[in-house]
């Protein structure tokens, strides 16, 4: 069973003001076939989370490491992580120019296979997957996410998903911008790539409703780059219910004795431990 293991993670992002910290020791274990849910408010670290574990060059891993399969991807370049078995689907969906979707669907399949997929098998794939997306075959044929409507880059990069088959899968705010039927044809393009490969996906979000359709195993709270919650779909709706204050305060709390704690140690003349520095 394939399993990527993040250790007490820690990354930084480039700033104007200079590096700066967000994510502040994340530990978690998504295991083949599992749904990992992270739930958390605006700006708390998720999507940094996503661009680390994808390998973006702007976030700094400072400690701790992303590990699959017993290999150490810390350090990898983002094609060495996808030819791992890494995925992400993005927030936000870039358009390329000049770049068709079949083109670029089987030049991606085939550099991360290391040969390029049969013709005959491949087209049909193609076009199957088009069709259990809804997706109209002329897509086919244009360029990648240019012109497309928020629903259809957010199709596309379920298509992309469905293809390329990876072994985990991170979808960063993929229902965002959807509407119910979208939000449906998404979510059973995801549960169809579970079932026939086994996918593990890691799924960032803000709301239950796509966990309606895409059932968690575990859902995890994220607050100030940390996880300081985690538990079953139940919590999901406690959070819908609820929201975030409860746990923003008591990090609010968190973060205030540390730097109660550091300004009493600077005074002092002592050396903060790593501990608190981190």
């Amino acid at each position: 069973m394939s399993v990527l293991e993040i250790r007490d993670l820690h990354v930084s992002v480039d700033t104007e003001q200079g590096a700066k910290q967000i994510l502040r020791g994340v530990n978690l274990t998504i295991k083949q076939g599992e749904t990992h849910a992270i739930m958390g408010p605006n700006g708390s670290g998720k999507s940094t989370l996503a661009y680390a574990i994808a390998g973006h060059p702007k976030y700094h891993v400072t400690s701790g490491s992303i590990v699959l399969d017993g290999e150490d991807l810390t350090q990898a370049t983002v094609d060495a992580r996808a030819r791992a078995g890494l995925f992400l689907a993005m927030q936000y969906p870039v358009e390329i120019p000049g770049v068709t979707v079949t083109n670029f669907l089987r030049t991606a399949k085939t550099a991360i296979d290391g040969s390029a997929p049969p013709i005959r098998t491949w087209v049909k794939d193609v076009r199957t997957s088009m069709e259990n997306l809804r997706m109209d075959k002329a897509f086919a044929e244009r360029n990648v996410n240019e012109g497309f409507s928020g629903g259809e880059k957010k199709r596309n990069e379920i298509l992309q998903l469905e293809l390329l088959k990876p072994q985990f899968a991170v979808l960063d705010e993929t229902d965002s911008g959807l509407d119910v039927d979208a939000l449906k044809i998404v979510s059973e393009g995801v549960n169809r790539a579970k079932e026939n490969t086994g996918l593990g996906v890691l799924l960032i979000t803000h709301y239950n409703r796509i966990l309606r359709y895409i059932t968690p195993d575990f859902v995890h709270v994220f607050v100030a780059g940390q996880v300081v919650e985690s538990g079953g779909p139940e919590l999901a709706v406690q959070l819908e219910n609820d929201g975030y204050d409860t746990y923003v305060a008591a990090s609010a709390a968190a973060a205030e004795a540390i730097a109660s704690a550091e300004a009493a140690d600077a005074a002092a003349g002592v050396v903060a431990s790593p501990a608190v520095n981190a």
